[in-house]
């Protein structure tokens, strides 16, 4: 999926400047590992090696890395359709947007026509300014990346809310988010590498998905806010269908939400981890 990724992303109407892959994987089937060496050589991508899968630290190093104005974040499984890449930029120069949030099209969603829905979400087609967007399809100014310190590395494993806490942070500073709904990709939702590896968060007591909700909550919910808040994603997180047909899994769950309490605790009492370095040209 990545090598198709790569190759969607050649075949624009508009190329890319430059691609950087930000390679979390530990290792590559043969055939993969050949594509991207020869991508690598011809200079058609930069291919960074990561020692620990991190999703906001990956960013962080694209941040450091990129020569480019504007950046655009992608997944590494998707299909972005052929006017994408011109779709993000048009947007960027018409809005002055500081994000541009593009649309995602996931697979049991293909198919389906979101003309006429009122309430947004990420398959919507109406352009529009919203407060959030979603990691594997947006475009950010680099200057305004690196004003708000990145991303914040705290946010660890599954990266569970990263994308919330960085745009509360964006919203703070003054600066906006567009939705263009014609910088369309379709998500596949690749099952296996990099941060894939993490464990399902419905059949685990693993807190990897849970800390990432509670750190983010203490990062952007105001203090006389964050108990009942916590409290309500404590609860709530056995109150889904699984739950219901699968009760046993019940104190497997709320185990994992209270380890995921006391590790965003741990980890908001130390601070946040934005980045800090000088850019890398």
């Amino acid at each position: 999926m990545l090598v198709n990724t790569i190759t969607h992303l050649l075949r624009q109407k508009l190329p890319p400047a430059e691609i950087l892959v930000l390679d979390q994987s530990p290792v590559h089937t043969p055939s993969v590992e050949a594509a991207l060496s020869a991508w690598d050589e011809q200079g058609t991508i930069r291919w960074i090696h990561l020692t620990e899968p991190s999703i906001p630290a990956a960013m962080n190093e694209a941040l450091l890395r990129s020569r480019a104005e504007v950046i655009l974040f992608l997944d590494d499984d998707v299909v972005p359709e052929a006017d994408s890449i011109a779709a993000h930029g048009a947007a960027h120069e018409n809005t002055g947007a500081a994000v541009v949030a593009g649309r995602v099209i996931q697979p049991w969603q293909e198919g389906m026509d979101f003309s006429q829905d009122e309430h947004f979400h990420f398959a919507s087609t109406k352009p529009q300014w919203i407060d959030r967007f979603m990691g594997g399809n947006f475009s950010i100014r680099r200057k305004v990346a690196l004003d708000v310190g990145g991303f914040d590395e705290n946010f660890v494993y599954v990266a569970y809310n990263f994308e919330v806490e960085f745009a509360h942070r964006l919203r703070s500073k003054g600066y906006q988010i567009y939705f263009e709904p014609r910088a369309c990709l379709h998500h596949l939702k690749s099952p296996d590498g990099g941060t894939r590896s993490m464990v399902d968060h419905l059949t685990t007591w693993n807190p990897s998905h849970a800390v990432g909700a509670y750190y983010c909550t203490m990062r952007t919910t105001a203090g006389g806010h964050r108990p009942s808040a916590m409290l309500h994603r404590f609860l709530s997180s056995v109150v889904t269908r699984h739950h219901l047909r699968r009760p046993w899994w019940i104190p497997a769950t709320l185990l994992s939400e209270l380890l995921g309490v006391i590790w965003a605790i741990a980890l908001a009492c130390k601070g946040p981890r934005y980045l800090r370095e000088k850019p890398k040209v």
